[in-house]
This record gives structure tokens, sequence and C-alpha cells, in this order.
């Protein structure tokens, strides 16, 4: 998932299955989400060259209540090949309710992620201005539907304003109020990405990363104390301060997410990294440098090796998470509660996802195996080349297969059947420790083999076909298909026989 249990949950699944009976490991393995559909994307064949929608938002933190008040000029350029008549936004603050269907952590990551006891946000919606009518619905009251005053056609433009209020709850989440930090991950409401289907409703499912977006471009005004400093995605433009209150402006360009993460408590250190400003915040760390490094050098590697890094700035966060890390674009999130070897890691893999989910998007939602297992085979390749970090090839891949087989050994004893099929909603996985054997083991498992198969200069050449072909975009899983074939290798079947869940590790 873009939550990275990756390294670090690895190394402990052995434990875990060791130290739950089987009775209590039915408990916790057993519990499935609700059931949703597959969808199939036609976005992937899009031109993102072309003109874009953009994010006009001024947000501003009451750090007394602890509120974040915004409004979101959005101006919606229809690149579909249809009229539109309504648009849909994901308002993913509201899966923080107490009342919330889905809850956004299961009961195994609960006393991890609520440090204070339990604790509830929401997201509201008070206006929106240029349109016929809206309403908040969805499977979870996770959705705004705006009815539009006159249909917009392909290549046409309009602009709605929308007025809400962000209650962060005092959780260790993408959005949530921390120890030390205010993470505000999808902290506005962002335009569902468009499928053949229409648009793409995302409810809040726990295992993975709920989220789908195309590109837009941005323009952000963070209202904040003036004791705050704020790590962001975007490029910072401007910083004015007046009486109590500091304002910042930051822009960043295509990009299919934007992030912040506050605190009055930030230290910071920086690193130029080929015309990128790479930096890392913390509140106390004794190995920032190390961090620092890792990100800057990942960079470097990950540029050369794929493609060029397309934004300004990467900022890289130290703050309460419940997981080992979580990607933006430009911002990653980076659990403050890890061990050493664990935060450069999660550094390195959060990195690699700047490739693999921030530049070219995939359907998070049923081929979660996409990103994740790219992003971390993506990993392996770094520590591979620098070996000074303690990692080594052999080990991350006896780790991933051990913890696989693990799995798979428990799953068949308490079920009867393993479900090792790649392709499938994050509905339908039992739990984290489904999630990451699928997505993250198996897949660094698949692209080990690839590699092994047809060798380093057609697997890396394959690579930055896709990632140039696919920048910006929402690439299918056929796209990364395609981009091995074209290369002189027939892996079609092979692809198949690992996503479909044929193939025995």
């Amino acid at each position: 998932m873009g939550v990275s249990i990756q390294y670090f949950i690895r190394t402990a699944q052995l434990k875990i299955f060791e130290r739950y009976n089987v009775k209590k490991a039915i408990c916790v393995l057993l519990t499935v989400c609700t059931a949703a559909t597959v969808v199939s994307f036609s976005a992937c064949a899009k031109d993102r060259d072309g003109a874009l929608s953009s994010y006009d938002i001024y947000a501003s933190y009451d750090s007394n209540a602890a509120v974040l008040d915004g409004t979101v000029k959005f101006s919606y350029y229809n690149d579909t090949e249809n009229e539109i008549t309504d648009l849909k936004f994901n308002l993913y603050g509201n899966a923080f309710r107490e009342n919330s269907t889905f809850k956004p952590v299961s009961d195994a990551f609960k006393t991890r992620a609520y440090y204070a006891g339990t604790s509830y946000g929401s997201m509201s919606v008070s206006n929106v201005e240029n349109c016929a009518g809206w309403n908040v619905g969805g499977e979870d009251e996770n959705i705004l539907t705006v009815n539009l005053l006159t249909p917009v056609y392909p290549e046409e433009r309009v602009e709605i304003t929308i007025t809400y209020s962000l209650t962060p709850a005092k959780i260790n989440h993408r959005t949530g109020i921390t120890a030390r930090c205010v993470n505000l991950g999808n902290f506005y409401p962002i335009l569902c990405a468009y499928s053949k289907d229409g648009f793409v409703e995302c409810p809040y499912y726990y295992c993975g990363d709920p989220f789908l977006s195309e590109c837009a471009n941005y323009n952000v005004v963070l209202d904040l104390p003036p004791e705050y400093a704020a790590a962001t995605s975007g490029k910072l433009i401007s910083e004015t301060v007046a009486g109590d209150r500091k304002k910042c402006s930051y822009t960043l360009k295509n990009a299919r997410d934007f992030a912040v993460v506050l605190s009055d408590q930030f230290n910071v250190i920086s690193q130029n990294v080929n015309g990128v400003e790479v930096s890392y915040y913390y509140t106390t760390d004794k190995n920032s440098q190390v961090n620092l490094s890792a990100a800057a050098e990942s960079l470097k590697y990950f540029e050369k090796t794929f493609g060029e890094y397309a934004y300004p700035t990467l900022s890289v966060v130290s703050t309460g998470f419940c997981y080992g890390g979580m990607e933006y674009p430009a911002l990653e999130m980076i659990s403050d509660s890890q061990d050493s070897a664990n935060t450069v890691y999660s550094i390195v893999h959060e990195t690699a996802h700047q490739w693999w989910y921030a530049m070219v998007g995939s359907d998070q939602l049923t081929n979660a195996w996409q990103d994740e297992g790219l992003a971390e085979y993506s990993t392996l390749m770094f520590f591979e080349k620098n070996p000074t970090y303690g990692f080594t090839r052999t080990g991350i891949i006896n780790s991933a297969k051990n913890a696989y087989r693990a799995y798979f050994t428990v799953y068949s004893q308490l079920n009867g059947t393993v479900n090792t099929a790649m392709r499938r909603n994050l509905s339908e996985y039992a739990g984290e420790v489904e999630y990451n054997n699928i997505t993250y083991n198996k897949g660094l498992l698949l692209f080990d083999t690839l590699r092994n198969s047809i060798g380093d200069a057609r697997f890396v050449n394959s690579l930055k076909n896709y990632f140039k072909h696919n920048k910006f975009k929402i690439a299918s899983a056929e796209e990364i298909y395609g981009n091995f074939i074209t290369s002189g290798v027939d892996v079609e079947g092979f692809f198949d026989s690992f996503v479909e869940g044929k193939i025995i590790i």
C-alpha cells in the first residue's frame, strides 16, 4: 500500500504468526472489509501533456481549536471524451468520523495509531459556489457531488469554489494530530479520477492506499500561527508575517496530490540534488544526516535509473505515523517510532514512490502491487548499489520469500485455501498481513524473477520506457506488460501467472 509497512512488518510477520494462537489468528486474519466492484480504466490512455485542472487552496489552521478551515477554487478541465454534468470529489477526512462505515485503521494497528485513546475527526462542506446544487453522500459520506449549471464539454473548463472545514483526529495517520506534528495528507476535497464508467469513488479501506486521482496544478496558501513551520509538496514562493499569523504560498505543477505536515518543533536540514532541494524535517533524530543522505542518494539513483524527477523539491518528514511511511508527490511521511535501519528503508521506499505513484500513477484500488511491488523492488536495486546502508539483495529477497511462505502456510491451515491473486480490490484483503504479502512481498518476487529471466539491461530499459510513456498518467497493468514485451520478450504469460495467482512460490 503506500502506507509502507514494508521491511519492518515483513520481518515481524513470522513473529506475528508465532505470537498469536490459532483462535486469535482467526479473529485477526479473517476480518474482511465490505466487497467493492473492480474498476476498469480508460484514463491510462490519456495524454497528460495537455491542459490540466487546477486547485487554488487557501487553508487556515487554528492550533487552539485544532481545526483547518479552507476554500478550494477549482478549475476543471474536461479532458474526457464525454460531456460532464456533475463533478465528484473524495472527502477523505470523513473516514475519521465516529460513525464511519470503513474504519481508517484495523484493530491490529489501533493502539499504535490512537496514541492518546480513541479520537475522531471529520471533513465538512459548508458551501459550493457556481453550481446548480451539491450534496455529500457516497458509501460513507465520503463523496461531494456538485451539479454543474451547464454541461462541460470536452476541452472546456468550469470553475467552482468549495468552502470546507477539516477537524483532524488525534491519530498517528495520514490525516491527524500526532504528539509533535499535524499530518495533513488528503486535507482538501479532491476530484475523483475519471474512468470509462465515470468518476471513481474511493471508500477509505484501511488496507492499502484508497486513493485515485489525476494530475493537476496547485497554488496553495497556508495561514498559520507564526511559530509553525510547514513541510509541503510545493515550492515556497513567498512568506509574510502580520501580527499573530503567517501566510506561506506554494506552487506545484502536474501532481496528483498535495500534502502538508505542520509542527512548531521542526528542525530542517537540506541538500541540493541535481537542482532539487531535498529537505529532511524532524523534531528529534540523532541520525538526521544519515536519513537526509538516504533521501538524496536514492533520489539521485532513481533519477539516473528510471528518468528525471519532475518536482523542484522533496520534503521528507519524520512524524507520528502508525505504519512505516506514506508517499505523496514531493513529500514523504516517515514514522518517527522506527529504529534507524527501518527509517532508512522507509525513506528509500517512499522516494521510489515518487516514480511509481507520484509521477507514474496506477490503479491503487485494484492493482496495488503495481506501484508497491515496483517501489519495493526499486528499493532493493538502490541498496544493491549502496551496500553501506547494511541491506543486501540476498537478505531482502530471502526475507520476502520466508514471510510470504509463512503467510501461505498459516492461511492454508486456517482457511483450507489461499487466494494469492494480486489483481483484486482493496476491500478483498483480510488484513495487513495478507495485503503486505501479496503486494509488497509477492510484488518484489515478481520483479526479481522477471529481472533474472530477461537480464539487467532489458529489465532496466523496460522500466525506463514504462516511466517515459506513462509519466503523469494513470497506467494500467497492461502498460507495464507492454513495455517488457516491446523489449523483445514475451512476458504476458509470466505476469498472468503471478497476478492471477497461478504460480507457486
